[in-house]
């Protein structure tokens, strides 16, 4: 565990990627297939994610309701979901055209949100998916 400065040890978060019934990771491969300045700030915002959690706030956090979150960065956006015991599923990202999120992009993160809630229930409500 982390310290902070005269306080009590931090807990990480545990930062999962979701995975198709295929075995393929669509947030790890978009993350491969970034270069550059893109690559380093969507690795940043991972690592943040994993250090704050939800104490993660705008300007690199933000809530797109029902549960449903993205980190925001200059060109890159990644969705991901809380689930219990402080873990957290990275969904997929993009790179941003436009401050809006396109409504086929939102359709396709919900299907993907509830593929994981699914898989929990599945397994009891486990926090950790796959």
């Amino acid at each position: 565990m982390k310290r902070s400065r005269g306080g009590p040890p931090k807990a990480r978060w545990t930062v999962d990627a979701y995975e198709t019934d295929g075995g393929d990771s669509p947030i790890w491969s978009f993350i491969r297939g970034l270069e550059g300045r893109d690559r380093v700030e969507a690795v940043a915002l991972v690592k943040l994610l994993e250090e704050q959690g939800n104490m993660l706030r705008r300007p690199q956090s933000g809530a797109l309701g029902d549960g449903l979150f993205e980190l925001r960065g200059k060109e890159v956006r990644i969705f991901y979901v809380f689930m219990p015991g402080r873990a957290i599923v990275l969904l997929d990202g993009e790179i941003k055209k436009s401050d809006a999120i396109p409504k086929r992009t939102l359709e396709r993160m919900r299907s993907l949100q509830a593929d994981v809630m699914r898989r929990a229930a599945a397994r009891g409500g486990q926090g950790r998916d796959r």
